[in-house]
């Protein structure tokens, strides 16, 4: 199987793909990763390639009418894997799609045997495409992370979020609830694991560069996970992949209750859900002042993630799906 992607380094590669690349392969199916050309005309020589193999797994990349003329004919089954709302642009989406990515989102979905999506909003839009889509949730290793067994009870509360610099901007129509935070719990930490950093003023913010292996500990270290999203199409299609990420780690959930957040985040389950600035303020003050209430819904998270979102758990599904869009 040839695997197509525009960076190997993606996070959403790594959760979505290179994660099933093993099992597969003990499965006896084999793959070549390789990372997409910029240059149209190299592009055209890697999709010509494709007739070459069995199957083609395709990370995100919708395709343009050049793209599918090389793909045309003898091309293998494809499987087409997306996790997010590619239809829009993030800083127009109330405009509603972006017509030119809608066209080329639908083309691939056309010539795609399957699609894999990481939650049901986007299953919807191919659907409405005219594709098959069959939801996979981006998943990860449980394994990974270690919750901290005893929580202090002394000290600070210390909020964590987890993202990068691209999507650190979401953070900014969120900076009312921070400014209220800070006047409302004057001792409260937030700690931001990014490759970019995060400030407010008046709230002590930890900067914590990223990187794969002391993720889990850092998360671990604190005491409540926040995801806050704004309402719009394209968050709509986001996969709350840092809120598995905190329930990996024992932690409970503050988030927006839009798109996967407000299916993964149970409120008074694994946590609680907040839009406005004085609900999210109340869901800090709830679970500042409320350490047993922490362990029991970090628990209930953790539980969760090792029974429906762990890549154990996740992979024969997805070889199963692969193995029989090759098939035929």
């Amino acid at each position: 199987m040839l695997v197509l992607t525009r960076r190997r380094a993606n996070a959403s590669f790594r959760q979505r793909i290179e994660a099933y690349l093993a099992p597969l392969a003990e499965r006896g199916i084999a793959s070549e990763v390789v990372e997409l050309a910029a240059s149209p005309l190299a592009r055209r020589r890697q999709l010509l390639r494709a007739r070459e193999f069995d199957g083609l797994w395709l990370h995100r990349k919708t395709l343009t009418a050049w793209d599918a003329w090389a793909l045309r004919g003898a091309a293998p089954p494809i499987v087409y894997d997306v996790d997010d709302a590619v239809m829009y642009q993030a800083r127009t989406a109330e405009q509603g799609p972006h017509r030119g990515r809608l066209k080329r989102f639908r083309r691939t979905v056309a010539m795609a045997r399957l699609t894999l999506v990481g939650n049901p909003i986007l299953a919807d839009h191919v659907a409405r495409a005219g594709g098959r889509a069959e939801v996979v949730p981006t998943g990860l290793d449980a394994g990974r992370y270690q919750p901290r067994e005893q929580r202090e009870n002394a000290g600070p509360l210390k909020l964590v979020w987890i993202g990068s610099r691209s999507t650190l901007k979401r953070l900014e129509p969120f900076r009312g609830v921070f400014d209220e935070l800070a006047r409302a719990m004057p001792g409260v930490v937030l700690r931001v694991i990014a490759d970019a950093d995060f400030s407010v003023d008046g709230l002590a913010v930890e900067n914590v560069s990223w990187s794969s292996e002391t993720e889990a500990r850092l998360l671990a270290e604190c005491d409540v996970g926040v995801a806050p999203l704004p309402d719009t199409p394209y968050t709509r299609g986001k996969c709350g992949f840092k809120i598995l990420q905190y329930m990996a780690a024992g932690l409970p959930v503050i988030a927006s209750p839009v798109g996967a957040n407000a299916k993964y985040v149970r409120p008074g389950e694994t946590g609680l859900h907040a839009r406005s600035t004085g609900e999210w303020v109340a869901a800090v003050q709830r679970l500042a002042g409320d350490p047993a209430l922490r362990v029991t819904m970090g628990r209930a998270g953790r539980q969760r993630v090792a029974d429906e979102f762990n890549l154990a758990v996740l992979a024969p599904r997805v070889c199963r799906l692969i193995e029989d869009a090759m098939a035929g």
